[in-house]
């Protein structure tokens, strides 16, 4: 029996979901995940926000004012709706499509994160595809910080989710996935951010132990990220090294390539795997 309850666990950020030169979704990338998503896999999407605020503008005119937390809520409930719209569009029509909107107080329970593993489970089963996003509309940076600062007082072992980066890992461990495909608005990890001839293809090792001692050196290039809020390419390798600890092939790449593409290698990508 294979230790693996999910074949792909997959993220891709919000600006990768945007013709930013244009200020609009990028359609094709839709299309293309969708043509691919099957039941078996688990799509962690951003963009809720960002797609948001571009059809608040269009409707409107103009960006919304105020408090940026109600901001962020009133974007990101605008834009869920969107967001889902695209996938059920583009997802072939013989699949369910599920939402499933979750927070860090679900994953610091144990028995919502049971019940959040059983429900996974059961799409697989069903012939369904979770689309997975942190619930933004509900959630206050005040409260959040002060729910993490009590869990801290009884554990070290704390989910924030904050970042979809994280989302995606911890749910690749709860599911056991043997791959967590991260797709992003560059080719994946650069040995120097400032050039893109410096991609590194592969961070490998003959075991765990020298994947991550390998991760831990190229982490010390890394630095900015792709928008305000985001915690970039150094966060990123921070939340995959529990994946990688299960024996999960992780794999870093632009939003632009084929899912097939980035598993097998015939597009751009870092690769992080024992040998």
């Amino acid at each position: 029996m294979s230790k693996f309850e999910y074949e792909v666990v997959g993220k891709i950020g919000s600006m990768a979901l945007i013709r930013k030169e244009d200020n609009d979704i990028d359609y094709n990338i839709f299309s293309n995940l969708g043509a691919e998503l099957r039941p078996g896999m688990i799509w962690v999407s951003s963009g809720a926000v960002e797609i948001g605020r571009l059809d608040y503008i269009k409707r409107n005119g103009k960006e919304l004012t105020g408090d940026i937390e109600d901001i962020k809520t009133d974007y990101a409930a605008q834009g869920q709706a969107i967001l889902m719209q695209e996938y059920r569009r583009f997802i072939p029509p013989q699949y369910s499509v599920r939402q499933l909107l979750v927070e860090h107080t679900h994953f610091n329970d144990e028995e919502k994160r049971a019940h959040i593993k059983r429900f996974l489970l059961r799409c697989a089963n069903q012939g369904a595809i979770p689309i997975v996003n942190y619930n933004d509309p509900v959630s206050m940076e005040e409260n959040r910080r002060m729910e993490l600062s009590y869990l801290r007082k009884k554990t070290d072992q704390v989910v924030e989710c904050i970042d979809n980066d994280e989302t995606a890992s911890v749910i690749c461990m709860l599911v056991r996935s043997k791959y967590l495909v991260i797709f992003t608005s560059v080719d994946g990890i650069y040995s120097d951010p400032n050039d893109p001839k410096t991609l590194v293809k592969a961070v490998e090792g003959k075991n765990t132990d020298e994947v991550l001692l390998a991760l831990e050196e190229l982490q010390k290039a890394c630095v900015g990220a792709s928008r305000a809020g985001a915690g970039g390419a150094r966060a990123k390798l921070d939340f995959i090294k529990g994946p990688i600890r299960q024996g999960t092939t992780v794999i870093i790449a632009n939003g632009r390539c084929r899912l097939k593409d980035a598993i097998s290698g015939t597009c751009p990508r870092t690769i992080f795997r024992v040998r």
